[in-house]
């Protein structure tokens, strides 16, 4: 009997491999800088964080004689066996690298930044870690911490991501209170709040996302041209006036930001009486046009 062995063609493993490098490219990069802005401005000034480096900020602070890549490690090991089962594989594999990377970013990335005022280490300490999460949040995979807890508790329990690291956050700000003068507290939450909107910015913002309603009696030659002119998918939806009673056709497209103003032109020069709403989109998932990633 012949036995015949099949193998990956080349290009499916050089693919496999860059996403592969790619990813870690991510973790390194995000890891390097959240690892810059704990130990340059956040231990020195003696700033909380937010998730479980908050924890583990507040552990240090009691025990300096702990290191905070060991805790850090320590803390996400029951995390991890708890993700373990509710978690897809590929975002465990991918965290576990990242919480190894940003563990050992932490044990030797070493610098610091001669910023006497507080305030000014917070908000660059918020610009540092916010780029830093995002990058990570870039890739498949994360640093570990709330992350993962919040997937399991997710799939276990069916609590929602943000009630999870909302309420992880209010205890451990709480817990900072209650431990620590209240003006670190504050400007705590002043760092928290810089770092989650560049974090926002980094994931979402630089490839935001539009979606576009549009009434018009030309529908049609208006999906026509989104399609050719654009290349974006387009669904139409029957609709009917409620005051004149007439059908109508209601287009509705997602588009970048770079061609909303593409479209706007496109359909003044089709049916300049069209009515045209645009929104905002908070996350869009999809194989075109999404703008998060697979986790």
């Amino acid at each position: 009997m012949k036995v015949v062995m099949k193998s990956w063609p080349k290009n499916a493993v050089l693919e496999s491999m860059r996403r592969v490098s790619w990813n870690l490219l991510m973790l390194i990069l995000g890891s390097l800088l959240c690892s810059v802005a704990i130990n340059g401005i956040l231990i020195p000034d003696g700033f909380l964080s937010s998730g479980l480096t908050g924890l583990v900020l507040i552990l240090h602070y009691q025990y300096p004689g702990l290191p905070v890549s060991t805790l850090y490690f320590l803390l996400n090991v029951p995390v991890f066996a708890l993700g373990w089962k509710f978690v897809g594989r590929r975002f465990f594999f991918y965290s576990l690298a990242g919480m190894i990377i940003f563990s050992v970013s932490l044990t030797w990335v070493q610098v610091s930044f001669p910023i006497q005022d507080m305030l000014s280490s917070a908000l660059l300490a918020g610009i540092l870690s916010g780029a830093g999460g995002g990058l990570t949040l870039k890739s498949l995979g994360s640093t570990g911490g709330t992350d993962i807890l919040s997937v399991a508790l997710l799939e276990r329990f069916s609590v929602r991501l943000g009630d999870t690291t909302l309420a992880f956050n209010c205890l451990v700000l709480l817990a900072g209170a209650l431990l620590f003068p209240m003006e670190k507290v504050l400007y705590t939450l002043i760092y928290i709040y810089v770092s989650t909107r560049i974090l926002n910015l980094v994931v979402t913002g630089l490839s935001h996302r539009k979606a576009v309603m549009i009434i018009s009696d030309r529908a049609e030659a208006i999906s026509i041209r989104i399609l050719a002119d654009i290349k974006r998918g387009v669904t139409t939806l029957d609709g009917q006036g409620a005051y004149s009673g007439r059908d109508a056709k209601v287009l509705y497209t997602v588009v970048t930001f770079r061609e909303l103003s593409r479209v706007k032109q496109l359909i003044r020069q089709i049916d300049p009486k069209a009515f045209v709403v645009v929104s905002d989109t908070l996350e869009v998932m999809g194989q075109r046009i999404g703008n998060q990633p697979s986790w």
